[in-house]
């Protein structure tokens, strides 16, 4: 499983021309889920994404969580975290997860995320979306369940 971060002073989801989501200051959590990921998987990187320290404190120093600035999470399914590039010039997604897994270890994703206590938008699973994304630093960072 992996989890893109980007730290945003807001960002929001349009489908259709219609906005379905939107946040303030907080993360962008664009989630890929492989075969054989777990619910553990799950767990181990919605701790990482809420208390990972990546916010500024008072002297601009990297100390603060989402957590501890009561940040918002907006969590965007994107099987295209799976792409492997090696050969030719198509991305194969052969290690991606089914739709039906994936959706379910997505939808388990965001409820752990919102049992944190944040406030957590989502995109629509299998959709084409519209991210609007206000990166601030910019910060991105790619965490992994497994390496």
């Amino acid at each position: 499983m992996k989890v893109l971060l980007q730290r945003v002073s807001q960002a929001s989801v349009s489908i259709n021309g219609a906005r379905v989501a939107h946040i303030g200051r907080g993360l962008v959590a664009f989630v890929g889920i492989a075969k054989g990921d777990t619910e553990s998987d799950a767990h181990y990187l919605t701790e990482k994404l809420v208390n990972l320290r990546i916010f500024p404190d008072k002297e601009s120093k990297l100390n603060l969580s989402a957590l501890d600035i009561n940040g918002e999470i907006l969590v965007v399914s994107q099987f295209t975290l799976l792409a492997d590039t090696r050969k030719g010039r198509r991305p194969s997604f052969s290690q991606a997860a089914e739709a039906t897994q994936a959706e379910e270890l997505f939808k388990h994703f965001v409820e752990l995320t919102e049992a944190t206590g944040l406030k957590v938008e989502t995109g629509r699973f299998q959709q084409h979306m519209l991210v609007e994304i206000h990166n601030q630093g910019p910060v991105t960072i790619l965490l992994e369940s497994k390496i």
